[in-house]
């Protein structure tokens, strides 16, 4: 059974200046499921709703965004949550850190920089649960850093005193400190060079494997999806355009947009010249008929201007929302 379910998803952000109102579609009819004991990847450029898509799962849905249909429904352990109408204080209780953490994209928003690192250890767990022996909770956190291949030395380092790397790997030892169903990575690999890159990589596999928890990995380096994602999703202008496992996805991709974002990664000895689309994404708040991606793609039709692409199964996991699947023209 899936443990989260998302059908139909819209959200939108809507905004009024001077007396002009402005609905922008980010999240335009999304369904997807993240099943338990996986890593989940979704890539796309810019501007593309990954970071909405996050908030909405993640319950942080505040003005001006706001869901305009569809249902998000989680499927924990210990209880069923539906984000539609679930409450602050039920988030706040029992859904927040404990079944669903954030790795967020820079590990100085969430270190305090002027607390050492054993202090926001003690403001996350005392909001939750509460501390009634600090001994104890000490050595509890000595031993989930080091598990973690950290040294209990940077529990009483100020941020500043870290390398972007090790402060990396302790923003996801908060998020992990619970142990949660669902652990949202937003761009957990931003701004490190690819040796570093590769270890932060290799600890949130490990820690995966081994609780066996569900991960949401939001890049856009299609490159990091190749080695760590179990199944992959491709966004553009707030839809979902193809999702497969990470093996498919790479070797037979179906969808134009899907098809360019992996001929674009580099490979050692070919030579050849790498061209972008022309264009750039569409305006979310007039966005175009049909398939979005129409006005760049290369592979255009005149269904596509006009009709909007089923989301098409093809087998072995593999769907993609393409009218050159269907046989029309």
């Amino acid at each position: 059974m899936a443990l989260l379910q998302v059908e139909n998803l819209r959200a939108y952000y809507k905004t009024e200046m001077y007396g002009v109102s402005r609905l922008v579609r980010a999240i335009d009819d999304v369904s997807l499921d993240l099943r338990p004991n996986e890593i989940y990847g979704v890539a796309g450029e810019s501007s593309c709703g990954k970071t909405t898509l996050i908030k909405v799962l993640s319950g942080n849905i505040k003005p001006p965004l706001k869901v305009h249909g569809g249902s998000v429904k989680y499927r924990f352990k210990t209880a069923e949550v539906n984000m539609a109408n679930v409450s602050d204080e039920e988030l706040k209780g029992n859904v927040r850190w404990k079944e669903i953490s954030y790795v967020m994209q820079g590990s100085m928003s969430v270190l305090n920089p002027v607390r050492r690192v054993i202090k926001t250890f003690e403001d996350i767990i005392s909001t939750h649960e509460g501390i009634p022996n600090r001994k104890e909770f000490r050595e509890r956190i000595k031993e989930h850093v080091k598990k973690l291949g950290l040294p209990p030395d940077v529990l009483n380092s100020y941020p500043h005193e870290l390398s972007g790397g090790m402060r990396q790997r302790v923003a996801i030892a908060l998020a992990t400190v619970f142990y949660p169903s669902l652990i949202i990575a937003d761009e957990p690999t931003t701004a490190l060079d690819v040796v570093v890159q590769r270890g932060v990589l290799q600890l949130l596999k490990e820690i995966q494997g081994e609780s066996k928890n569900t991960v949401l990995l939001v890049t856009h380096d299609m490159a990091v999806h190749a080695n760590v994602a179990d199944r992959v999703a491709i966004m553009y202008a707030g839809r979902l355009m193809e999702e497969a496992p990470s093996e498919i996805i790479f070797k037979r991709p179906e969808h134009p947009y899907t098809r360019h974002l992996i001929s674009s990664l580099p490979v050692i000895g070919d030579k050849s010249i790498k061209n972008a689309l022309e264009g750039s994404p569409p305006n979310l708040a007039n966005p175009p008929e049909g398939c979005r991606f129409h006005p760049r793609c290369p592979l255009v039709m005149n269904i596509c201007k006009t009709e909007v692409p089923e989301m098409r199964d093809l087998g072995g996991s593999h769907r993609a929302a393409c009218h050159l699947l269907g046989g029309k023209s």
